[in-house]
């Protein structure tokens, strides 16, 4: 399994865990020079914070260890496309590499609905890479979603 998998596998943990605890299973990991740097599963309910998506606090959180608001040459793994408030943090964050596993046709903003990165206000673009286990990470929100109706 080579490093992108070992990273992803680390936001799919995340997930898992966020979903063990109630939460919509979406996990985040931040990397720099090979090491995980932050993570985080969604925490918007056990916190009352529309905010706490997985990749906000994942970035929240590898700022606090390296010091610094901008993450530069870092890259993001998370197992579902960004929304638009987390795609602008990714942004403003100087996020170097965003990888994701399943698109989002509803809530997306990367390479659906707005499409934040190719809007002419957008200052800092990430390398987007999409779909690395796509249909594991779709099915487990599906898993949660159902689980949750049933």
């Amino acid at each position: 399994m080579g490093k992108t998998n070992g990273f992803m596998e680390a936001a799919f943990a995340e997930a898992r865990a966020a979903g063990a605890r109630g939460e919509v299973p979406i996990g985040a990991v931040v990397v720099r020079d090979g090491e995980i740097i932050g993570r985080a599963g969604n925490e918007t309910r056990s916190l009352n914070d529309v905010t706490a998506h997985a990749e906000i606090l994942a970035i929240r959180r590898a700022a606090v260890t390296v010091g610094d608001e901008r993450l530069v040459e870092a890259d993001l793994y998370v197992t579902l496309e960004p929304c638009t408030m987390c795609a602008a943090a990714i942004s403003f964050a100087r996020i170097r590499r965003l990888y994701y596993a399943a698109g989002d046709a509803k809530g997306g903003a990367v390479e659906s609905g707005i499409r934040f990165y190719q809007q002419p206000t957008c200052h800092h673009i990430p390398e987007v890479y999409s779909g690395i286990r796509e249909s594991e990470a779709a099915e487990m929100l599906k898993g949660f979603f159902q689980d949750r109706r049933d």
